[in-house]
């Protein structure tokens, strides 16, 4: 075996990458690398203010200017790191709708220009030369705006599409980096919630909405410069209104912030409900849950429509709020401009081609008012994104990774200390050797530790002191691929993913070819139920493997760990949920499939037990017994009385009639 020397620590090994943060809001930042542990409010004490960082805000509607502008930092920072690689394309996107709509403003003016200087000289006799240049002018303006305005949609919507791809494919890679903690609390609705309606609304932003700001807002600076440049008296009685406007606006921003971030908070409950009930339709239906479970999707859908409401509220006022103010200016400047016409200080062209501006400068607001709606959803959508892509995994990996060439499977714990939450040990200290080839059954009631005990092996978790050591090389200097190649993880749920049985199996090993798919079920005992089954290998396992029996999914899950031929393997209740017949199919691949390579089992039935090199009884994170499954029930002790009890069980189910 060739291994690169770690660099290793004294036992009580405490070093981390950083401040580690948890589902629910950050760990201090001196915490040693383990569980997750939060503070309730979501925030913690950093250098005498107040820190929100990854998903901790997510539950709360309203939060102070302080904790606002930080999200709303961390959102402009993602966006801008998004937006990055396009700058170059954003220049010439600004400048091609800058043309647009120059060409657009342009019109009124060539009106103003037709109706003084065009119509005149026909009235003298002089012919329509003069109106038909302008014409064409006008007709020239259309065509430029046309074309702008067509590779301005086609070359945005790309840059969109690249954009959304990139945010999914970080946000998707993101939560499998995430550690089980994570997604022990931050549910698979959320999850989805997260990769659907937060995207789609980004995408709405992209599409559409970045489109009308874009064009709203060179209007509106655009068509004041012109009120100005045609009359500065009628100017003045145009924009007097403004201040009130922004004002109005502002009042609007801060109101939908509010309202759009709980209108992104009530789908998301909507969705993590739905996605929850029908995982678990069976459980529903079994046990006649369908009244509750309707009773709490209608609240949850009520509340996501009062949201709603209220954001169309605002709108209700904003919207008809700006047009008013529109009108109002626009019949004031007609009455004043009308009488300035009459005495001569204005021409009818320049009164024309005011009120045209007037349409143009009002009409944005109303579409800056339709994309607040879009914005405040997009950003209080980017705001999660950001949130979860600023979470950092609990169980780092290491800076410098070490490698382990030829795995051996020995596993020493030292002085290892493991709780999941302050104050509850369940782990109080654990010292414990496993030699490399041996097959270790963890005995022990619900809670004393067995299945902490695996996943401290997986490293799904950190011990928050001493060590867990893989061949002499601490799991936390252990490089991913080296710690995934070397130990796999079997437990009772077998999870088989939408696909074939040959995809299923080839999941242990993806570049695995199908005479190794075939050699490895033939190997544990599975390629006679899958030859049986309609297309063989191919034959697809449904949802969760549902087109399956439980024993069939387990030797699936046996075949696919077979094939990943790791140094360690853990089987965490692999044989619970079988029927005898199963179990006995599972047991004999289990022999197999534990031929020289250390293994641990956790195990209530000692039918599986009975195959181990040694036993481990546990109790409140202690190791109470240990030795070889024989000796252990000869003599006085908690195996024996459970040994007593099974052999009791299995004479009594042989006593009932068949």
């Amino acid at each position: 075996m060739s291994v690169t020397e770690p660099s290793t620590g004294p036992s009580g090994h405490t070093e981390t990458t950083g401040p580690a943060t948890g589902p629910s809001g950050p760990t201090g930042p001196s915490r040693p690398s383990g569980p997750a542990v939060t503070d309730p409010s979501g925030a913690e004490a950093v250098n005498g203010s107040r820190e929100w960082r990854g998903v901790a805000a997510e539950n709360q509607d309203e939060l102070s200017a302080q904790v606002s502008f930080l999200l709303r930092d961390r959102s402009r920072r993602l966006l801008g790191d998004l937006l990055r690689p396009y700058r170059g394309e954003i220049v010439l996107l600004v400048a091609i709708i800058v043309t647009c709509n120059v060409a657009s403003l342009s019109i009124p003016y060539l009106v103003k220009v037709g109706i003084d200087a065009g119509i005149p000289p026909m009235v003298a006799g002089a012919g329509p030369r003069t109106l038909m240049t302008v014409v064409a002018a006008i007709l020239a303006a259309a065509a430029i705006q046309l074309v702008t305005r067509r590779i301005f949609l086609r070359m945005a919507g790309r840059i969109g599409q690249n954009i959304l791809l990139e945010l999914r494919r970080r946000v998707f890679g993101h939560f499998q980096r995430l550690s089980l903690s994570f997604h022990e609390d931050y549910t698979s609705g959320r999850v989805v919630s997260r990769l659907t309606s937060d995207i789609d609304a980004i995408s709405e932003m992209l599409q559409s909405g970045f489109d009308d700001l874009v064009t709203a807002v060179l209007t509106l600076f655009g068509t004041a410069v012109l009120l100005l440049v045609l009359d500065v008296h009628l100017a003045v009685v145009a924009l007097l209104p403004l201040p009130v406007l922004v004002v109005f606006t502002g009042w609007f921003r801060r109101q939908s912030s509010i309202v759009y971030r709980r209108t992104r908070e009530t789908v998301a409950l909507v969705i993590v409900h739905f996605v929850e009930s029908m995982a678990g339709m069976r459980a529903v239906q079994a046990f006649r849950g369908e009244p509750r479970n309707q009773e709490i999707f209608s609240q949850l859908n009520t509340d996501y429509r009062d949201a709603n409401r209220r954001s169309m509220h605002l709108i209700a006022i904003f919207s008809p709020g700006v047009k008013l103010i529109g009108n109002v200016t626009i019949a004031a400047v007609l009455l004043y401009g009308g009488t300035l016409a009459i005495q001569g200080e204005v021409t009818v062209g320049v009164l024309a081609a005011f009120l045209l501006y007037l349409r143009q400068f009002y009409e944005p607001m109303q579409e800056i008012s339709q994309f607040y709606n879009t914005f405040q959803s997009a950003g209080a959508a980017l705001e999660k994104l950001s949130g979860v892509l600023q979470e950092r995994p609990v169980v780092a990996e290491p800076g410098d990774p070490v490698t382990l060439e030829r795995p051996r499977g020995r596993i020493e714990f030292q002085g290892v200390e493991f709780s999941y939450l302050d104050g509850v040990a369940v782990l109080p200290r654990l010292d414990l050797v496993v030699p490399t080839g041996q097959t270790v059954a963890l005995v022990g009631t619900t809670g004393a530790g067995k299945t902490t005990l695996a996943k401290l092996v997986s490293r799904f978790y950190d011990p928050v002191a001493g060590r867990v050591l893989l061949d002499g090389v601490d799991l936390r200097d252990l490089g991913e691929e080296s710690r995934h190649a070397a130990v796999v993880l079997v437990t009772q749920e077998n999870f088989l993913f939408s696909g074939s049985v040959a995809d299923n199996i080839r999941f242990g090993r993806p570049g695995a070819s199908m005479a190794d798919v075939v050699a490895a079920a033939r190997s544990i005992g599975a390629d006679a139920f899958v030859s049986a089954l309609p297309e063989g290998y191919d034959t697809q396992v449904g949802k969760h493997g549902g087109r399956l029996s439980a024993g069939q999914r387990q030797l699936v899950a046996f075949a696919r760990a077979f094939l990943a031929d790791p140094a360690v393997l853990i089987l965490d209740e692999a044989t619970s949920s079988l029927d005898v017949s199963s179990e006995r199919l599972v047991q004999r691949a289990m022999r197999t499939i534990l031929a020289e390579r250390t293994a641990l089992i956790i195990a209530h039935r000692l039918s599986t037990v009975e195959i181990a090199d040694r036993v481990l009884v546990m109790d409140g994170g202690r190791i109470v017994e240990d030795g070889p499954p024989g000796e252990l029930a000869g003599r006085a002790g908690r195996y024996a009385d459970l040994h007593r009890a099974w052999l009791d069980s299995i004479s009594d189910h042989r006593d009932v009639p068949g």
